[in-house]
């Protein structure tokens, strides 16, 4: 009897502890790590840029776009677009046209352009009267409403030799600039952040031209991307390493350099360089203040003395990698299963081993695809990539809700990172940095993970 009523004792317990088959049955969340590449990427605004001339006389040919794409994992082309026949009239129908046909080629091609005017290459500052100026402004605001999802950015350009605010006969000639310059080259900005649609960014110059005509404090961040002036105002550097000034771009580097590395943060900074000036033009120093101001993009055709000798010094290939923004997938945790109309929890984390990071809009997307039928459903992500700062690992979690048309099935994921303004083209979409993610044909990138909808 005792060894009858200790074995109904041992089976009472064994029932207590054991699971119950319903809980049993609940998968665990499952952790996915991907590898990083360190593959050359032709993610679009970023990188290196081609300019190989005027954009108002040499037409863009598609397949030379297409193939700095293709080949030389290169997505930005220069449009320096002169206006010298029309210092003291309007611009011609012929050359807007022109202008349209250029951003059209560069559209067709998945690129997007650097985007300057300018009246004159000669150094005697032939340029426009301020208020012929504004009024060609009006003239090109249709065209770049038209298209801004090709304008990378824009230059402010317009005022001196090459757009680039020295020499000028209307505006201040050889940094000679009095309070009435300053005031017309102002109106001049201005005019440009009003014509310019507000989710692009103007770029000066020089530091100090901003600072003078806007604020000596660099953007704050609960004002970034916010579409304030200084938001908006960007620099470019078009002699980087080329003096200890960088040939007159900057005053006081004490000052401006931590100002610029403050401002650069949350508005864009590119150029190209101009004069080879040994050891400040080498390796170390490039990479230190390339990284340092968050340059997004610099000019692969100039000058060739430097990027040869960034070649001969090694660095060349890292900063093709960095220019710009790079996010690299570490982890992404998922569960197995879901509920119809229910929530979806995920943690992703990315980081940005770039200089800088995205300044336009961008959206960030989770992508359920099923795969008996290929159908897609897209989840916006809480997240703005914008955001997603250079040397730093983002994190991006919460508890997406399924689409009320997401019906009982498997579904891969894959996170999408699309241009706003053009959704349905790929080559458009960011591109992360790492092994058997990406899928060039859709623009989405692989998470690598397949949850059951019940």
């Amino acid at each position: 009897m005792k060894r009858v009523i200790a074995l109904l004792a041992f089976l009472c317990a064994a029932v207590l502890v054991a699971p119950s088959a319903s809980a049993a049955a609940v998968p665990r969340d499952t952790t996915v790590t991907y590898a990083p590449s360190t593959d050359d990427i032709a993610n679009p605004e970023r990188g290196f840029y081609h300019h190989t001339g005027d954009c108002d006389k040499n037409d863009f040919s598609l397949a030379t776009l297409q193939s700095y794409r293709t080949n030389q994992h290169i997505s930005l082309v220069m449009c320096i677009f002169y206006l010298s026949d029309f210092k003291t009239a309007p611009i011609s129908q012929a050359a807007l046209d022109q202008l349209q046909q250029q951003f059209d080629t560069v559209r067709a091609a998945g690129l997007k352009t650097v985007l300057r005017f300018a009246y004159t290459t000669s150094t005697d500052g032939d340029d426009a009267a301020p208020e012929q100026v504004l009024a060609h402004l009006d003239q090109l605001a249709p065209y770049l409403r038209a298209n801004e999802d090709v304008i990378y950015l824009m230059q402010a350009g317009f005022i001196g030799a090459w757009g680039e605010w020295y020499y000028s006969q209307h505006f201040g000639n050889e940094g000679v600039i009095s309070a009435t310059d300053w005031a017309n080259r102002k109106a001049v900005v201005d005019k440009i952040l009003q014509v310019l649609p507000s989710t692009r960014m103007v770029q000066l110059r020089t530091p100090a031209f901003k600072r003078t005509m806007y604020s000596t404090d660099p953007v704050p961040p609960g004002q970034a991307f916010k579409g304030s002036a200084r938001a908006r105002l960007g620099h470019h550097n078009d002699c980087f390493l080329a003096s200890p000034d960088d040939y007159g771009t900057y005053v006081d580097a004490a000052v401006e350099y931590p100002y610029l590395g403050a401002d650069t943060q949350y508005v864009v900074m590119g150029g190209e360089t101009c004069n080879p000036n040994p050891p400040r033009s080498d390796c170390p120093t490039a990479k230190d203040e390339l990284s340092r101001f968050h340059w997004s993009y610099l000019n692969t055709d100039y000058h060739s003395g430097v990027l040869n000798g960034w070649n001969t010094g090694g660095c060349l290939p890292e900063i093709t990698r960095s220019l710009g923004y790079r996010f690299t997938l570490g982890t992404g945790t998922y569960p197995a299963t879901a509920k119809r109309h229910g929530q979806l929890p995920i943690t992703i984390t990315v980081k940005n081993d770039g200089y800088a990071s995205p300044v336009n809009p961008r959206k960030a997307e989770l992508v359920l695809r099923d795969t008996a039928t290929s159908a897609v459903y897209r989840v916006p992500l809480n997240t703005d990539p914008r955001k997603w700062q250079p040397g730093t690992t983002t994190t991006v979690t919460g508890k997406v809700k399924l689409p009320a048309s997401v019906r009982a099935g498997h579904y891969a994921l894959l996170l999408d990172l699309p241009d706003p303004e053009l959704p349905d083209r790929p080559e458009y979409s960011i591109r992360l940095a790492n092994q058997d993610t990406w899928e060039p044909a859709t623009g989405l990138n692989n998470l690598h993970h397949t949850i059951t909808v019940r």
